[in-house]
C-alpha cells in the first residue's frame, strides 16, 4: 500500500513541475480569474427554493377556501395566479400587478397561461418578483400550473428571478396580465 502511495506522490509531483515550468502565474491568474467569471454567471441560474418561506408564513396555497363564490386579489384562487409561486404582491403592499414602495419589478420573469372564468378567455400572465426588500412572509401561493422543469427557464417559477437586479432579495411577486393567448 505504501507503494501505491509513494508512486501516487511521485507522479503528481512530477505532473505539477512539469506544468509549473510550462506556466507563468499571470496566465494562471488569468485562467483562474475565467473560472471564477463562469461561475458568477452560472450560479446565480441554479434553482432558488421558497419552500421554506412558505412554512416559516405558515400558509401554502391551495384549494378554493369553503363559502367563497369569487376569489379576492389575495387568494391563491385568483384566476391570475394560475402559475404564481411566491408571496403575493396584493398582500405585501403593492397589488396584484405592482410592486409595493421600496421594491424594484424583476428584469426577467416565467410566463403562464391562465383562464378567466369570468369572460372565458385564456390570458398570457407575465409573473415577476419585487426585489431589494426581505420576503414578505403574507399570503404565499405555489400553483404551479403549467410549470415546467428546470431546464426551460423560462416557464420554470422555482427561480430567484431578482438575480438580474441590483439587489437579489426575494419581496414578493406580481402577475401582470400581457395579452390575450391565441387558440388554435
Amino acid at each position: 500500500m505504501k507503494r501505491l502511495l509513494d508512486f501516487i506522490d511521485e507522479l503528481t509531483e512530477r505532473r505539477v513541475r512539469a506544468l509549473a515550468s510550462s506556466t507563468s502565474r499571470r496566465s494562471a491568474l488569468v485562467k483562474v480569474g475565467k473560472l471564477m467569471v463562469a461561475g458568477a454567471f452560472t450560479l446565480p441560474v441554479l434553482p432558488f427554493d421558497r419552500t421554506s418561506q412558505a412554512h416559516a408564513a405558515g400558509t401554502h396555497g391551495g384549494g378554493k377556501p369553503a363559502g367563497k363564490a369569487e376569489p379576492k386579489v389575495t387568494d391563491c384562487d385568483y384566476w391570475r395566479y394560475c402559475s404564481v409561486d411566491g408571496f403575493l404582491c396584493s398582500c405585501c403592499g403593492g397589488s396584484a400587478a405592482t410592486c409595493p414602495p421600496g421594491t424594484s419589478i424583476s428584469k426577467v420573469a416565467w410566463v403562464g397561461t391562465c383562464h378567466n372564468p369570468a369572460d372565458g378567455k385564456d390570458y398570457l400572465v407575465s409573473y415577476n418578483d419585487c426585489c431589494g426588500k426581505t420576503s414578505c412572509g403574507r399570503c404565499f401561493c405555489n400553483t404551479n400550473y403549467g410549470d415546467r422543469p428546470g431546464y426551460r427557464m423560462g416557464v420554470h417559477n422555482d427561480v430567484n428571478w431578482c438575480m438580474a437586479n441590483d439587489s437579489s432579495v426575494y419581496h414578493c411577486t406580481t402577475s401582470v396580465i400581457v395579452g390575450v393567448a391565441e387558440s388554435g
